[in-house]
């Protein structure tokens, strides 16, 4: 059975969408969609989360599609706006592992530049006794680097870990090195995935 946590940010702790700030530069959906599946697309902010940084990348892009210039640079200067704050049964269930002196840790797809205002948007982030952010290893999830490292790190097997992710790329990927998982998908049912492994 798992005796730690370990945790996704994005869509797990706090609520990050892209679509919440591009709704206001593009009120026509068809429009956005477009915009965010051609040319701010996932594949492309991977890159800052390799640690590439939000100017260079978004210069990069614009290039390609200058008269998107400004649409893409409000990838970085507007980047907080893509967020619609903390999960509530998220941020519960850290604080009671706290109170039961379960070890908690963070692992996250994030770019080194928006790290600090990112924990800074939960309480709940500072229960994590450590994290392993992508953008200052220069290696993400789903690669198994990063998992190696998370052990190497916390001093702890893979079979210790609870993790808990949104994106069933990144559970495959630690279920295969012997992490447990919770690929979570609904924040109801978080607390029974908990519950059952004897961890509440």
């Amino acid at each position: 059975m798992p005796k730690a946590l370990l945790w996704d940010f994005g869509n797990v702790i706090v609520r990050w969408d892209p679509r919440t700030l591009y709704a206001k530069i593009f009120p026509d959906p068809v429009e956005r969609d477009r915009f965010l599946s051609e040319v701010c697309t996932m594949a492309w902010h991977l890159e800052t989360d390799r640690g590439l940084s939000f100017a260079e990348n978004c210069a990069r892009l614009a290039a390609v599609h200058p008269h998107h210039h400004d649409a893409i640079h409000a990838w970085r200067e507007r980047w907080d706006e893509m967020f619609s704050g903390p999960i509530a049964e998220t941020e519960a269930v850290i604080e009671d592992l706290h109170a039961r002196d379960v070890p908690q840790y963070g692992l996250s797809n994030i770019s080194h530049e928006t790290l600090d205002s990112t924990l800074a948007m939960s309480p709940a982030f500072g229960r994590l006794a450590g994290v392993v952010a992508s953008g200052l290893e220069g290696v993400i999830k789903p690669q198994p680097e990063i998992f190696h490292l998370v052990c190497d790190r916390f001093g702890l097997a893979p079979g210790d870990f609870l993790f808990v992710d949104d994106s069933a790329r990144n559970i495959e990927a630690a279920q295969g090195l012997g992490f447990d998982v919770h690929h979570f998908t609904d924040p109801a049912a978080l607390r029974p995935a908990l519950e059952a492994r004897g961890l509440l």
